[in-house]
């Protein structure tokens, strides 16, 4: 059995787009804030994808 991993990170995003880890940071940020959550909350995968309107397949093939 494969795990996974739940939530994402800006290395991730990194990877995922090509812009800088500052960019995921502030993505990750701006995710939050739309979402209403504190800052000490994680992002999963399925809220990015949402967000960003990035196939979660296509998310997971870069974890």
């Amino acid at each position: 059995m494969k795990v996974e991993r739940a939530c994402i990170y800006p290395k991730d995003i990194q990877r995922i787009t090509g812009r800088s880890e500052r960019y995921g940071r502030k993505l990750l940020n701006d995710i939050k804030a739309y979402l209403g959550k504190s800052s000490h909350q994680f992002i999963t995968v399925q809220e990015f994808s949402e967000y960003t309107g990035i196939e979660e397949s296509i998310v997971l093939e870069y974890l």
